[in-house]
C-alpha cells in the first residue's frame, strides 16, 4: 500500500523528465538556432531493511527535474543545463548507531540533506564548451567545462548487443554520473576525445562535484581525477569485437574525512594522509554468431596501485560473464551468467590495504538493491532478459553474494559525495563470509517518444553477515514506481 500510494504521489508532481537511456528520441524545441531540452524522472520507494526493523520500514518519494538549452556549429557546440532535485517524505529515524547504521537508501538522502524531509535545491548539472575538428582532424574534439562522464562508453559499437552489454555490464565501474540517484554526479575538467573508424583515445583530467544524495550540487571536492583510455573495435560483422585499455590516476585530499576500512577506528581517524593511487585494467567483448542464437563473452579486469593514507594500497577485480540470445522464441530471451570478484584486505594490523577500490562508480548498476557494491565482494548470478514487444523489456536477477575476505568489511555506497563524508559505508563480518541472495524483477515500459513507466521489486535472503549486524527478519525488500518524461 506504500508503494501505490507514493505513486499517486509522484504522479502529482511529476511535470517534466527523461531518461537517459530511453529508446525512441523526443523530438527537440528549437528556438532558433538553440535547442531547449527537459527531463524529469519522478521515482517513489518503498524499502523494508534487514532486520523487520519498524524504522527501516518506510516510503519516500525523489524527483529531478533538468532544463537545458544547446547550440550545435560545425566547429564548436555548447550546452547549459541546469538540475532541480526534490524529495518528499524522508524518513527521520532510518539512521541507527553503528554497526546497523542507513537502514536504506532512504537513511542516506535524510542524513546528506542535515535532517530535512522535504529538500530541494537547484544547481548548475552541466555547462561546457566542445570545440571540434581540433587541428583540421575530423573526429578530434576538446570539451572544457563541467559535464557528465561515464567509463567505458567512449565508443558506441555499432553491434546493438555489443552497445548493450556496454552499457549494462562494462560502464561505470569505476567513473559513473551515478544516474540512480536523485541527484546525480558531474565532473568539472576537460575531456579529450580522438575518434577514428576502428580507434578511439580518451582523456580526462577533472574534479568531482558534490550531489549523488546531497540536492545541492554546486560545489567540487577536493579529489583529483585523471583518466585515460584506448579503444578499439575488432571481429567481423558476424562476429562483431571491443577491447578498451584504460588508466585512472586518483588523489582524494580532503580533511577531516575518516577512511573507511577494516582498521581499528582510532588508527582511522588518525589517518589524515591523502588517497592517491592508479588503477590500471580494460575489458573485452566478443559476440559470436551461431544457429542457435547469438553467444557473447565479456570479461573487464583492473588492478591497482598506490597508497591509502598511511598504508600502502594493492588490490584488484574482475569480471567474467557470458550470455546466449536463443532465436526460437518469440520473447526474444537473453540468458546471462557471471562471476565477479573485488578483493578484500585479509590483515586490518598490517602495513597494507588490499581492499578494491571502487573510485566513483555508478554502484546501482551491478548492484540493483544497492546494499554492497564491488569492494571485498565476490558476486555469482544469473539472468534473463524477455522482450516480448520492442517499447517492453522484462528482467530477472538472481545473484549470489559473499565477502572475499572475513577479515574485511561488508561494504556499499558509490564513492565520494560530500567534502566532509567518505562515501562509502562499511560494516563488519563478525568472521562470516555469507552475505545474501538477491532475487529480482523490472520492467521498463517506453509508452511514447515522451514517456516511460518502470518499475522494480528485490527480495533479499539474509545470510550470516547481514544476520550477525540484523539477527531479527530474514532479509529485506525494495520496491519503486519510476515515471519518466522528456522534450
Amino acid at each position: 500500500m506504500r508503494l501505490v500510494s507514493g505513486a499517486i504521489a509522484s504522479l502529482v508532481v511529476l511535470t517534466c523528465v527523461s531518461p537517459a537511456d530511453a529508446q525512441t528520441a523526443a523530438t527537440p524545441i528549437t528556438v532558433g538556432d538553440l535547442v531547449v531540452s527537459g527531463a524529469i524522472r519522478s521515482r517513489t520507494y518503498s524499502w523494508n531493511w534487514f532486520g523487520d526493523l519498524p524504522e527501516g520500514d518506510y516510503w519516500h518519494q525523489g524527483t529531478q527535474a533538468r532544463v537545458g538549452v544547446s547550440r550545435s556549429k560545425k566547429r564548436y557546440d555548447w550546452q547549459l543545463e541546469c538540475e532541480v532535485p526534490f524529495m518528499l517524505h524522508l524518513p527521520t529515524t532510518a539512521v541507527r548507531a553503528a554497526p546497523q547504521g542507513q537502514l536504506g537508501l532512504g537513511g542516506a538522502y535524510f542524513a546528506a540533506n542535515n535532517g530535512s524531509t522535504n529538500p530541494a535545491a537547484l544547481f548548475l548539472k552541466q555547462g561546457f564548451v566542445r570545440f571540434n575538428g581540433l587541428g583540421g582532424i575530423a573526429g578530434q574534439s576538446l570539451k572544457v567545462g563541467r559535464m557528465e562522464f561515464n567509463d567505458g562508453l567512449e565508443v558506441t559499437p555499432k553491434s546493438s548487443t555489443l552497445a548493450v552489454l556496454k552499457r549494462d555490464r562494462i560502464s561505470q565501474r569505476l567513473i559513473g554520473n551515478f544516474g540512480f540517484s536523485d541527484v546525480l554526479r558531474s565532473l568539472d575538467g576537460v575531456q579529450y576525445v580522438l575518434s577514428l573508424p576502428t580507434l578511439n583515445v580518451t582523456a580526462v583530467a577533472t574534479r568531482p562535484t558534490e550531489g549523488v544524495f546531497q540536492v545541492n550540487g554546486w560545489s567540487e571536492l577536493n579529489i583529483n581525477l585523471f583518466y585515460g583510455a584506448l579503444t578499439g573495435q575488432a571481429g567481423s560483422e558476424r562476429s562483431p569485437g571491443e577491447w578498451r585499455l584504460f588508466g585512472l590516476a586518483y588523489d582524494d585530499y580532503r580533511d577531516g574525512v575518516a577512511k573507511i576500512d577494516n582498521r581499528p577506528v582510532t588508527a582511522r581517524v588518525a589517518d589524515s594522509k591523502s588517497i592517491t593511487m592508479g588503477t590500471y585494467g580494460g575489458h573485452y567483448l566478443r559476440v559470436a554468431a551461431t544457429p542457435a542464437g547469438p553467444i557473447d563473452l565479456l570479461f573487464w579486469g583492473a588492478l591497482q596501485a598506490g597508497s591509502w593514507g598511511t598504508l600502502a594500497h594493492r588490490a584488484g577485480a574482475f569480471a567474467a560473464e557470458a550470455g546466449w540470445q536463443p532465436t526460437l522464441f518469440a520473447w526474444r530471451p537473453w540468458v546471462r551468467a557471471g562471476y565477479g570478484y573485488g578483493s578484500g584486505d585479509s590483515d586490518p594490523d598490517d602495513d597494507k590495504h588490499a581492499t578494491f577500490f571502487q573510485v566513483l562508480p555508478t554502484a546501482r548498476v551491478y548492484a540493483r538493491m544497492p546494499f554492497f557494491n564491488l569492494m571485498n565482494n565476490v558476486d555469482a548470478f544469473g539472468e534473463l532478459i524477455l522482450r516480448p514487444l520492442n517499447r517492453l523489456t522484462l528482467r530477472a536477477d538472481v545473484h549470489s553474494l559473499r565477502l572475499a575476505d572475513k577479515k574485511d568489511l561488508w561494504y556499499s555506497g558509490g564513492g565520494a559525495f560530500q567534502s566532509g563524508t567518505f562515501g562509502y559505508n562499511g560494516r563488519p563480518s563478525n568472521d562470516q563470509t555469507r552475505l545474501g541472495t538477491l532475487y529480482d524483477v523490472s520492467s521498463d515500459i517506453t509508452l511514447n517518444r515522451h514517456l516511460g513507466l518502470g518499475l522494480y521489486y528485490a527480495s533479499v535472503r539474509s545470510q550470516d553477515v547481514a544476520r550477525a549486524i540484523f539477527p531479527a527478519g530474514s532479509g529485506a525488500r525494495l520496491g519503486y514506481v519510476e515515471w519518466q518524461f522528456r522534450f
